[in-house]
């Protein structure tokens, strides 16, 4: 859902830039560097999904953003980035590991792999640089200008593993303008989230820096039924910080550069739950209790990251081109540790286990080190306002890290990767008219992977694979009138071959998966009607999957083995709508319809190794599921948000405020596999924010829920050992006071 503000709402009309995906209430802000104030009505939205600021109206993507103002506010009870999952239409994101390594999901397309190196169909990008590795992908958002979400592949110009599509983060830019900005929010569970920034001229029109940073902390709030320990999980302590430097020694050059760092301690990884649900059944049964869980192991799930990136991003304009450098250095280094069986004991052992039946005690720590991502890209683009647009340019990536996994049964596992990928790619656009714009474009892409052991129980080759693809796109958009854009888009993608060695921990052999291509069609309209006071947006696509890359999790050995199935195919619908009913009264909306399905005849994965979840699917001869046909894991068939704000004047210098969000996703299978036990009915969640705001936006003080109705929404599972499941967390509720100048 893409939201602007109405410049002549006053104040209020800041507070609607985003809320369609906020979920608490608003902040009103000025226009930033991505909204052009237009006095008629919604302002004009800016992305640079083309890698160009352009009115997100006229690009043939289907696209939603959210403003950083609204989204600090719906992180202001302490949730991480799982927190946007639902709020813009198809995107899901989900976790295993709890504060790191995020999964993303569009259009229901993703990858459920919880491995510390795993690769994803959804690229992030921070800053123009890819946060390829999952735990990169957590790092703390704050100070952040705009979110946009780019539906579908987009291999021209972000390149490999991005067949389902981009989330695409920008920070607030140094200026010369002095500026300061904290807010700080306090709520159950002593949870704390503050942000503060300042930033101005240290050599006016010459030089210009930024500092923001974030502390969010919350205490321990889970007791441990199992060593009758009060409060010992569930808290966590993330501090981050983000140094910007912005040269302009002359017109027509300028070098930014950027210094980020994150720390991460505490007791925040995913709780695990023994036999949440009975077998042939998927709600949950009494041995589900929110703030207890009964661990004999994970050292009471004990998380600890640190990761740190700089970045320098230079450009040189001339009036026919501008030529643009981008160099990157990225590193995390950390480590979970997780009761997996999410119980105590085992039926084997005196005393048994519990709750429920426990085959056998499992714990597991997974950790990475001496992780380093280099990126290297070159671009240079026309300039002018001619009717032809070009952009053309060579990207670079390198990665290597060591990957350890210990299942404290034998000594840990120490694997190295690495992979090496280069690229070269162009793109164009003419105007074959006033009303009709052509657009396409292709890049070639080289990627290499390879694993090698440092430690291990038992020998192992090592693995190099490679693989080589061209992807291209080629669109056409069409105004049909001043308030009606048209556009249809066909795109090919790809996703670099993959290795899996997580399962050399278990005594198994690395797995491998071939490349996998995506052919994607979407057309759809762009509108702003009622005088510019409503924006709808809607669009249909089809994809086809070939060579589909997944992961095979759990069975009787708990293993994690690529594979791939021979064709997938997903279709279906995305609209967003933002009405600027009365000047205080705003409602948005967004709906996503997204059916998917596997298509290999053969295709076999093991089922619960346990042995107590109940298969829907057919089993062939050695007990695994012929999945031909079930929908992809973690791919909600349905998924729409609502939101509405209302306001009233409070004396000469405010208003008073009142927010709500509502979402809902619809059946969402966990597994490759079907059974009646790992799939959610659907999750539903509110939110309500009300308080009181200046004017001047110098002052807003406000009180927030979250998940009003206490919603136990469960969001996963673990099929290995017993019918274990993991929840999202509780209602939380809390004050929030920010200050800006």
């Amino acid at each position: 859902m893409n939201i602007s503000s109405k410049n002549n709402l006053g104040r209020f009309g800041g507070a609607v830039s985003v809320a369609a995906l906020a979920l608490s209430g608003a902040l009103a802000i000025p226009a930033t560097a991505q909204e052009v104030t237009n006095d008629n009505g919604l302002d004009v939205i800016i992305v640079t999904a083309q890698k160009r600021a352009e009115n997100i109206q006229d690009v043939p993507i289907s696209i939603s953003t959210m403003d950083g103002d609204n989204l600090d506010n719906i992180l202001s009870g302490g949730d991480d980035i799982l927190a946007l999952s639902g709020r813009i239409p198809s995107l899901n994101i989900e976790s295993s590991n709890g504060r790191v390594a995020p999964r993303f999901y569009i259009r229901g397309l993703g990858n459920t792999d919880f491995d510390l190196a795993a690769s994803q169909p959804v690229s992030v990008i921070m800053d123009d640089v890819v946060m390829e590795n999952v735990a990169l992908k957590s790092f703390p958002l704050f100070d952040i200008a705009q979110v946009e979400v780019l539906r579908g592949p987009q291999g021209t110009l972000f390149g490999r593993n991005t067949t389902a599509g981009i989330v695409k983060f920008d920070s607030v830019r140094p200026s010369d303008e002095f500026s300061a900005n904290g807010s700080v929010s306090w709520g159950r569970y002593n949870t704390v989230r503050a942000t503060g920034a300042v930033g101005g001229a240290l050599i006016e029109n010459k030089l210009s820096m930024r500092i923001s940073a974030l502390y969010t902390q919350r205490d321990n709030w889970i007791d441990n039924g199992f060593t009758n320990e009060n409060n010992v999980l569930g808290g966590y302590e993330d501090v981050a910080g983000r140094l910007q430097l912005l040269f302009t020694p002359t017109e027509n050059f300028s070098a930014l550069v950027i210094a980020q760092a994150r720390s991460l301690d505490g007791n925040s990884a995913t709780l695990f739950r023994a036999n949440i649900f009975d077998a042939g059944s998927n709600r949950l049964n009494n041995n589900f209790v929110r703030d207890t869980v009964f661990f004999d192991g994970g050292n009471n799930n004990a998380q600890s990251y640190d990761n740190a990136g700089l970045t320098l991003k230079m450009e040189y304009e001339t009036d026919a081109v501008t030529f643009t450098s981008i160099s990157s250095l990225q590193t995390v280094d950390g480590s979970s540790i997780g009761d997996i069986d999410g119980g105590f004991g085992a039926v084997f052992l005196p005393g048994g286990g519990g709750p429920g039946f426990i085959p056998f005690p499992s714990t597991t720590e997974g950790s990475i080190k001496n992780h380093n991502q280099r990126t290297q890209e070159f671009r240079v683009a026309s300039n002018g306002s001619g009717p032809a647009k070009w952009q053309a340019g060579a990207y670079y990536f390198n990665m290597d890290l060591d990957l350890g996994t210990n299942p404290f049964f034998v000594p840990e596992t120490v694997l190295k990767q690495s992979n090496n990928t280069w690229a070269i790619f162009g793109q164009g656009s003419y105007d074959l008219s006033d009303q009709f714009t052509v657009t396409a474009g292709v890049r070639y892409t080289e990627d290499k992977k390879r694993l090698g052991a440092i430690a291990t129980n038992f020998p192992i080759s090592e693995v190099n694979i490679k693989g080589s693809k061209v992807s291209w796109d080629v669109s056409g958009t069409y105004a049909a009138s001043d308030t009606l854009n048209l556009y249809a888009r066909a795109a090919r993608g790809f996703r670099a071959p993959s290795i899996q060695g997580r399962d050399v921990a278990f005594f198994g052999q690395p797995s491998t998966a071939r490349s996998e291509t995506i052919d994607s069609i979407e057309t759809g309209f762009k509108s702003e009607l009622l005088e510019n006071t409503l924006r709808l947006n809607a669009d249909v696509y089809y994809y086809r999957i070939k060579n589909m890359q997944l992961t095979a999790i759990g069975g009787a050995g708990n293993f994690n083995q690529l594979i791939n199935a021979k064709k997938g195919i997903g279709y279906g619908f995305e609209s967003d709508l933002e009405w600027l009913a009365a000047d205080n009264f705003v409602i948005t909306a967004g709906f996503a319809y997204n059916k998917t399905e596997f298509r290999d005849p053969n295709l076999a994965v093991p089922v619960c190794g346990s042995g107590l979840c109940t298969p829907l699917d057919p089993l062939d001869a050695n007990g695994n599921a012929l999945v031909s046909g079930n929908p992809f894991p973690q791919a909600p068939k349905i998924t729409g948000n609502f939101t509405a704000r209302y306001s009233v004047p409070a004396g000469d210098n405010g208003e008073l405020y009142a927010f709500t969000d509502w979402l809902i996703q619809g059946k969402t299978n966990f597994f490759l596999y079907e059974s009646a036990e790992f799939k959610s009915s659907g999750n539903f969640e509110g939110g309500l924010r009300a308080g009181y705001l200046r004017h001047d936006d110098s002052l807003d003080v406000s009180f927030y829920v979250r998940n009003i109705t206490n919603e136990n929404n469960v969001i996963g599972g673990i099929d290995f050992n017993n019918l274990t499941g993991f929840t999202k967390g509780p209602r939380t509720f809390g004050l929030t006071v920010s200050v800006r100048r």
